[in-house]
């Protein structure tokens, strides 16, 4: 039994962002419904290749991208935009804890599926909505696409290499990050929202927006501005307050060299065979390596790159100083610490025998987060909800599904 498996949400997100949330609280045991068009579904279902293969090595109708953000839920097919599968919905909101949507502002008060007219139905529902900014202010009609909130949010002016060296210029994350941010934010939310429910009885309507969740989630590169007046530039894979921090190539590959601290720098002097480093008075302390790291990082890289990638790891952990490799995804999964933590999962497939997951990372004692059930195919479990959760008869079923409302 999952810590939420009491709690029934009903998922009428698409794309990334929404379904991250969902598969969150699925993970932990919600009964999350996935509301999908029929004959189409969530887009990301066709954002391949690649595509889940069969024994036979043939593509599946499912993308990976759709399989990264869906385990766990069950996939039903309704049209809202008719009065019967709006019926549906409203029947399905009854039975309901948690809504979720990531519609346009406004687009499903038309249907009457808005926050107002489902809570004149389930007084204490909670209700979700994920958009790029917001229900309020000035862009709350446009479209938001995470990449663009990544440059109108900040983080793209302090991600990517320095404008005077080469390959210099902004860079957004290599994944849909404020897509991603926002759906554990609109996770703790809606739990927060559970809580408060739980305690006093009261539903309440939760407004997440990308930009919001991309402008808080730079915490001390925010306050670095704040503080200093002057906003930060990019400084690649180095970092603006510790040095040496960041990335060096040695002679096969590349390590991450983080040292923290003036006993660490001193640890990794002497493992470099450069304990005359540590005595510089230029280089002695963190301050001053900041304010002289154009001299003191071309000598770390001088003597990084005379040695393999595995020479460096094991020389400074016998040392005691924090470092690591830049691995591939295919060495992440074959790293004996992913291994030993269970990360990859490995689910029962109806058209592909089996799929390839990565579970949840949080550990708990007591409910742990589960992978248990494959994303779901389009339509999946449309009938045996219908059937399950709202009673509904054969011939009820068969009437909507002739009609195409499922």
């Amino acid at each position: 039994m999952g810590a939420l498996s009491h709690i029934r949400v009903l998922d009428l997100t698409r794309i990334l962002a929404g379904p991250w949330c969902a598969q969150n609280l699925a993970d932990f045991g919600a009964d999350v419904i996935k509301i999908e068009r029929p004959g189409a579904g969530d887009d990301t279902r066709t954002w391949g290749p690649p595509y889940l293969r069969d024994p036979e090595g043939n593509d599946t109708a499912e993308a990976a991208y759709y399989l990264a953000a869906n385990r766990n839920k069950r996939s039903v097919t309704i049209d809202i935009a008719s009065p019967e599968g709006q019926a549906v919905i409203r029947d399905l909101v009854a039975h309901s804890d948690v809504v979720l949507e990531n519609y346009k502002v406004g687009q499903l008060k038309k249907y009457g599926l808005d926050y107002d007219s489902l809570r004149a139905i389930k007084p204490d529902l909670i209700y979700c909505s994920i958009t790029g900014f917001g229900q309020t202010g000035p862009y709350a009609a446009r479209a938001g696409y995470d990449f663009i909130i990544q440059g109108m949010g900040g983080f793209m002016s302090i991600t990517g290499e320095r404008d005077a060296l080469p390959g210099g210029g902004p860079q957004k994350a290599g994944i849909a990050i404020s897509d991603l941010m926002t759906g554990m934010y609109a996770t703790i939310g809606v739990l927060a929202a559970l809580a408060h429910r739980d305690r006093t009885g009261e539903g309440q309507y939760i407004d997440m927006a990308l930009l919001d969740v991309q402008v808080a989630m730079l915490a001390n590169m925010n306050t670095n501005s704040l503080a200093s007046g002057r906003a930060p530039g990019r400084w690649g894979n180095a970092h603006p307050n510790i040095v040496p921090y960041q990335a060096f190539r040695t002679a096969d590959s590349w390590i991450i060299l983080a040292v923290g601290n003036d006993g660490q720098f001193r640890k990794f002097a002497q493992a470099a065979g450069a304990p005359e480093l540590a005595d510089d008075p230029r280089f002695a302390t963190n301050p001053e390596r900041v304010r002289h790291r154009d001299m003191l990082v071309p000598q770390i890289a001088a003597l990084i790159e005379k040695r393999s990638k595995s020479d460096w790891i094991a020389t400074l952990e016998r040392a005691g100083v924090p470092c690591g490799p830049i691995n591939t995804l295919d060495e992440v999964f074959e790293d004996p610490q992913v291994v030993a933590r269970g990360l990859r999962v490995d689910l029962p497939h109806p058209t592909a025998e089996l799929v390839k997951l990565v579970g949840s990372p949080v550990r708990m004692s007591g409910t742990p987060a589960q992978a248990m059930r494959h994303p779901p195919l389009l339509g999946e479990h449309t009938e045996s909800v219908l059937r399950e959760v709202l009673g509904y008869d054969d011939g009820r079923i068969a009437a909507l599904r002739t009609a195409g409302k499922i």
